[in-house]
């Protein structure tokens, strides 16, 4: 979900002497790994003139990829944006370090109620800050989504998407789909009636059955090109995240293209992701991570991120600073009675997470 990656995707970037521990005092280095298209321009160029800390910023579209990479040691990276789910279980297998608390003042800044929310996957609230959140639901042209049904009022519903029939109706405008079973499962299973976080094989072959079925009408599993195919009008349905489809509209309606794009969190509910920051336990530049994740929590570093990505933030204290656009509109903040169809993931032991990664390769490919 970001700048551009420096095209040095992972590589360990020094700082350690011969010894391979690190040096006593840091480079003004920073090796950060971010969401692709998930930061605001001016970000780390603004860090970059508070601090005199050079920042080497590369992106990933997947939690499974950042996972992979962590899970290998040596990343590389000082601070790196899991998801909340995924931090769980990446806490338990102790890849990060836990934080200096006193090197990040501005955690004072953060919302109570999504730190206690957020402290039952890091206990304490130990190894991780959040940086932002979000909800994966339905983008669509909404021009090509009338021609095919005559209305727009097919987006309120998980059905759009989900029985074959309706989907076979878009099959050449262009749908994808996020490249990421951990939640397209989960949500299929929460469209069913069924626990999202269930571990039982049977169940999740439910979910499996209905992708099965709507696969010959899916274009290409994607987790960060459907930005641009909304954009320019050669996808019209994607189920990808909230502030994609947003940056999106704001594309399409910047190339005044004649392209017009909406969201939609549907009536039966959808995921909410919350993103985090955290440190590798072998970072070369911890100092450097805590202050970055300090800045980050600046009320007008967050909210300049929060108008840039149209995702949320979780600093009460930038609220005012939010366009009002942004702040008003109900697919970015649902009102409670929204809320209260969102649901979370639970960490998957890692017999269901091999389930899922065998399940989804046949499903890509046709087996």
């Amino acid at each position: 979900m970001g700048v551009g990656g420096c095209g040095r995707d992972g590589d360990n970037r020094g700082g350690h002497d011969g010894s391979g521990k690190p040096a006593a005092a840091e480079a003004k280095e920073l090796n950060v790994y971010n969401w692709s298209d998930y930061i605001a321009a001016g970000t780390v160029p603004g860090f970059e003139q508070a601090t005199g800390v050079k920042v080497v910023y590369d992106v990933f579209d997947s939690n499974e990829l950042l996972e992979a990479k962590l899970l290998a040691g040596g990343s590389g990276y000082d601070v790196v944006v899991p998801s909340l789910s995924f931090l769980g279980r990446q806490i338990q297998a102790g890849v990060f370090q836990p934080l200096d608390k006193s090197k990040i003042p501005n955690l004072a800044n953060l919302d109570p109620a999504m730190m206690a929310r957020i402290a039952q996957q890091d206990p304490g609230n130990k190894y991780a800050v959040p940086y932002l959140w979000g909800t994966t639901g339905i983008g669509y042209n909404i021009d090509k989504i009338k021609a095919a049904f005559g209305t727009e009022d097919v987006v309120n519903s998980w059905d759009l998407v989900f029985k074959p029939e309706n989907l076979a109706k878009l099959k050449d405008c262009g749908v994808t789909i996020l490249d990421t079973p951990s939640e397209i499962i989960p949500t299929v299973l929460h469209y069913l009636g069924e626990d999202p976080n269930s571990t039982d094989p049977a169940v999740i072959l439910r979910a499996v059955k209905v992708l099965r079925g709507i696969r010959p009408y899916i274009r290409n599993f994607h987790s960060s090109q459907y930005i641009d195919g909304l954009a320019k009008g050669n996808v019209c349905l994607a189920v990808g995240w909230s502030g994609d489809v947003l940056q999106a509209r704001d594309r399409a309606d910047e190339a005044d293209n004649g392209v017009h794009i909406a969201y939609s969190i549907p009536k039966e509910g959808a995921l909410q992701f919350f993103d985090m920051l955290a440190i590798p336990k072998d970072a070369v530049h911890p100092d450097n991570a805590h202050a970055f994740i300090n800045y980050l929590l600046r009320p007008e570093v967050a909210a300049a991120n929060t108008n840039f990505v149209s995702y949320p933030n979780p600093v009460t204290t930038a609220t005012p600073l939010i366009d009002a656009a942004i702040r008003d509109n109900k697919t970015i903040y649902p009102p409670p009675e929204v809320q209260a169809r969102l649901f979370g993931l639970k960490i998957m032991p890692p017999e269901v997470d091999r389930l899922y990664t065998r399940l989804w390769t046949e499903l890509k490919t046709g087996q």
